[in-house]
């Protein structure tokens, strides 16, 4: 049998990932207690101080259990990407194995987890006339004609990408017009060399109980105060940060285009389907383990005999 996981002498970073609402952060802190570490949070959303109840940031008592980094570490003035999370959590990673062995990094945005682990091509300068061509054809034409352009123009973000998010998308077709080729293009063809083990485990849950942990959790944030933390960050809902699920459907409410029943109906049909896209993205991974979240000791004795 191959050394346990602990009693090995490299260095180990342990991804748990999975859909929204499947318990990543309860079993991460599991996790971190059992090997006596720290948490990088891989969540392109909690990082921004400002946005709270609306992208399920960890409550005060789960991030006093455990270390926690990257969340609520950023404004959401900052411009945060899947470039930016690999600099700063390699930096944090080096930082942490002085004292740790075993990391645990947890999150659902794949592309920040892709990476991490392997790297991302830097994209070529974009032309600035494009550039303003794209803004300017959103602002005029707006959502239905940016989300037609990249239909045309770049049908895999279309189908992959973050097509509630019009900042997201603005970014990918001024890629395809400025480079010819596909945003997803730029992901790295051959994987950076990290010098730390990598062990991903994934959490599932049936179709019908996640839809029903989805509905639960939303229901919550409204009582928690969802709507109250929404309308504070409306003066700054252009921003990129809050182009997102949970405050865009309040948005609306605010505007009075749509009812508060309505907005929330719509929440809740908008995080199933970020879900499923999650999902379609991490079952591509064939280094992914899939557990139940129930299942922790399962995963445990997995980890610890996890192979090189």
């Amino acid at each position: 049998m191959h050394p346990g996981l602990k009693t090995h002498p490299a260095k180990t970073v342990i991804i748990l990932t999975g859909p929204t609402a499947s318990g990543k952060t309860a079993v991460a802190i599991q996790l971190a207690r059992h090997f006596n570490t720290e948490i990088i949070s891989a969540d392109s959303r909690q990082c921004y101080r400002e946005m709270n109840i609306g992208v399920a940031r960890p409550s005060p008592e789960e991030l006093a259990a455990v270390p926690h980094h990257f969340i609520a570490s950023h404004h959401i003035h900052d411009e945060v990407t899947a470039a930016l999370f690999e600099e700063w959590a390699l930096k944090k990673a080096k930082q942490l194995f002085e004292k740790r062995d075993v990391l645990i990094m947890v999150g659902g945005t794949g592309l920040y987890i892709k990476a991490f682990c392997e790297g991302l091509d830097a994209i070529p300068g974009i032309d600035p006339v494009i550039r303003q061509q794209v803004i300017t054809g959103y602002e005029e034409k707006g959502l239905d004609w940016l989300r037609e352009e990249i239909r045309k123009k770049d049908p895999l973000f279309a189908e992959k990408g973050e097509t509630q998010n019009p900042q997201r998308m603005m970014r990918a077709l001024e890629v395809v017009l400025s480079t010819g080729q596909p945003i997803f293009s730029y992901h790295k063809k051959n994987k950076a060399g990290r010098d730390f083990r990598i062990i991903k485990a994934g959490l599932e849950l049936s179709r019908e109980e996640l839809h029903r942990n989805i509905h639960t959790r939303v229901d919550k944030m409204m009582e928690q105060g969802l709507p109250e933390e929404v309308k504070s960050l409306l003066p700054y809902r252009h921003l990129n940060a809050l182009q997102t699920v949970g405050y865009s459907e309040l948005f609306d409410y605010f505007d009075g285009t749509v009812s508060l029943e309505k907005a929330v109906e719509k929440i809740k049909t908008h995080t199933r389907q970020y879900a499923k896209r999650q999902l379609t993205w991490f079952r591509k991974d064939q280094e992914i383990r899939w557990f139940s979240p129930s299942a922790f000791s399962e995963m445990l004795t997995w980890m610890e005999e996890y192979p090189w």
